[in-house]
């Protein structure tokens, strides 16, 4: 999977699909010719990423999630289609928006109704960037969680909205789901 920014530099003659597994399931937020129910295999999601700039501030983060190899995983998220002419746009606003730790990468995506596969780009945070902030029970995630607010809102609004999207496309996510149930329980 993993390419260098450079050699992601998006093609401005060609369309290009985004994946999102976080926040862009239900707020793109850039305009897109097509959304599609889509996943990626081999990659399972993890809120292990801090925010400092959305759903956290600097000195106290929120918890926003990632994407971690995990053989025989499936993630479900959004697919969009972006056409030509706005991709330099879309990708501009795209890189500035995952600024705090993202990495923009390429990966194949299995879109549903009809089941394809295409090529396309999503944002990863790995264990490299100073926003990580990696495992932990989900107890302790949920206490961060439930702490936490930033520009963009309060942080379990991030969960509940990832939870509501993910069930709205019939996709199972027992991370998502199990973090959606202890902070309803609070």
């Amino acid at each position: 999977m993993s390419k260098s920014l450079e050699e992601l530099e998006p093609d401005p003659m060609k369309e290009l699909w985004v994946f999102g597994y976080g926040s862009l399931v239900w707020r793109p937020s850039f305009p897109f010719l097509e959304r599609r129910p889509a996943s990626i295999r081999g990659w399972t999601r993890r809120f292990w990423q801090g925010s400092t700039d959305h759903r956290g501030v600097p000195g106290s983060p929120g918890r926003v999630v990632t994407l971690v190899r995990e053989a025989d995983a499936v993630c479900w998220g959004a697919a969009y289609r972006v056409a030509a002419a706005e991709v330099p746009e879309v990708m501009a606003q795209l890189d500035w928006r995952e600024k705090g730790g993202y990495e923009r990468a390429e990966e194949r995506f299995h879109l549903r109704d009809p089941e394809e596969v295409t090529q396309g780009v999503l944002y990863v945070a790995t264990a490299t960037n100073s926003n990580y902030l990696g495992p932990a029970s989900l107890s302790e995630i949920a206490e961060q969680v439930r702490r936490s607010h930033g520009p963009s809102g309060p942080n379990p609004e991030y969960v509940m909205r990832l939870a509501m999207a993910l069930r709205e496309m019939g996709a199972e996510d027992s991370h998502v789901f199990a973090l959606e149930e202890l902070l309803g329980a609070g």
